[in-house]
């Protein structure tokens, strides 16, 4: 029988029903999102159950009030199936009055046009990811990211994972399912899913049938270019290598339904202000929602991984961002990246939203951290701090063992020790 294991939106998903009426969780399929709004609900109607889909899809078009009857929470598990339930939830809160009616869940964002209201006020919204190495319990939480914007210092401390370790939990990804599966099954499964995508779900989100062989040299191709800033026209030139043909409209088109799907979350560019008119680069880095998704693509095994330390880096650094996405969240934060015209780079970005802010370089090796701190040094001179405030801290967060304070000041965290 699945066990459950606890989740850090739970919290999160805790405070969003008792201040509003409605709580959507979107994420991508198999994340997790059905097993933590059961734990939290009361009653519960699944959409896309086979036995009940037909007359679940009529009824929602001819009177939706009748699935929303149910002791709250109600959960209604992938509402999307039926666009206009939007609708009637946003009503149905309006009517009653309270909190805490109804939890959603969405795997894929409807066409625009399918729902009358956005529901702000009455709905909340939270995005659910994979897990993060905590949530699976491979990281031991020896070091709070929200304790380090608040003391701006840590405790030493010591990661149980090495780099073999780290090569077989990107192929793993952090999928609940696969969580305690032996690498043969786990990649089986992620494999699986990129096969879902590819051949139905990327087409089912607007209804709009896609060539599965382009889908699939797309996806290669954002693997290949994973945590890069890779233009729409490096995409198109890495597709052609492999004699598929592909214009920038269909790029944009798929890449757009694969973002919809939550298969994609690309990582946005920080804009601060700068003692100079030095030019930022606001282009986003590529990036799969986990990075199993880009090993599974390509058809990558750990071993795989492993002899290819230099793809192994982006990889990692993708492993990384999802944590921090994760861990950022739940502290009320978001993460983004930083380039400048002088190819000044800074892999993450913490930013909170009382104006606090981390840096973080990401470097798998020791022999990097030195290079690693230099930078992070370098993008705290160049801040304008009377217009802005100066970093809580500067990180680099790597795969090594050890965690500890710089004489720099530079904190060096292993992300199997990280938590939020």
């Amino acid at each position: 029988m699945f066990e459950y294991i606890s989740r850090i939106i739970e919290d999160e998903l805790d405070l969003a029903l008792r201040s509003s009426g409605a709580v959507l969780i979107v994420g991508p399929k198999w994340c997790g999102k059905t097993s933590t709004a059961e734990i939290k609900s009361n009653s519960k109607i699944y959409m896309q159950n086979p036995d009940q889909f037909e007359s679940n899809i009529k009824i929602a078009n001819i009177k939706p009030s009748l699935l929303l009857e149910g002791e709250t929470p109600r959960l209604i598990d992938e509402w999307q199936v039926a666009p206009n339930l939007w609708d009637s939830v946003r009503y149905t809160v309006d009517r009653r009055g309270g909190v805490g009616h109804f939890i959603l869940t969405g795997s894929a964002v409807p066409t625009d046009n399918k729902t009358m209201h956005t529901g702000t006020g009455r709905i909340s919204r939270i995005v659910m990811r994979p897990m993060s190495l905590y949530e699976s319990k491979n990281s031991n939480g020896s070091v709070s990211l929200g304790k380090v914007f608040e003391e701006k210092s840590l405790e030493a401390s010591v990661s149980e994972l090495d780099i073999e370790d780290y090569a077989y939990l990107i192929c793993r990804g952090g999928w609940p399912a696969s969580v305690g599966t032996n690498e043969e099954i786990a990649i089986r499964r992620t494999s699986d899913y990129i096969n879902a995508v590819v051949n139905y779900d990327v087409a089912a989100v607007d209804g709009v049938e896609k060539n599965p062989n382009k889908v699939e040299q797309l996806l290669k191709s954002l693997s290949r270019n994973i945590c890069t800033s890779a233009s729409i026209p490096t995409i198109i030139k890495d597709v052609l290598g492999s004699e598929e043909t592909i214009s920038e409209n269909t790029v944009k088109s798929y890449m757009n339904a694969l973002q919809r799907i939550f298969v994609i979350e690309n990582l946005p560019a920080w804009s601060p202000s700068l003692r100079s008119k030095t030019a930022i680069r606001n282009s986003p880095k590529r990036l799969f929602v986990d990075p199993s998704l880009a090993t599974a693509s390509l058809g990558m095994t750990k071993d795989a991984v492993m002899k290819d330390f230099n793809f192994f880096g982006f990889l990692f650094e993708a492993l990384c961002i999802r944590d921090l996405r994760i861990y950022a969240q739940s502290i009320g934060g978001k993460v983004f990246h930083y380039r400048d015209k002088n190819d000044l780079e800074i892999d993450a970005i913490v930013s909170l939203k009382d104006g606090t802010w981390g840096a973080i370089e990401i470097k798998l090796g020791d022999y990097e951290v030195d290079d690693a701190a230099r930078n992070l040094l370098k993008l705290r001179e160049i801040i304008d701090s009377t217009k802005m405030k100066n970093p809580s801290f500067l990180m680099v967060l790597t795969g090594t063992r050890y965690s500890y304070k710089r004489e720099d000041g530079v904190l060096v965290v292993p992300v199997g020790c990280l938590k939020n």
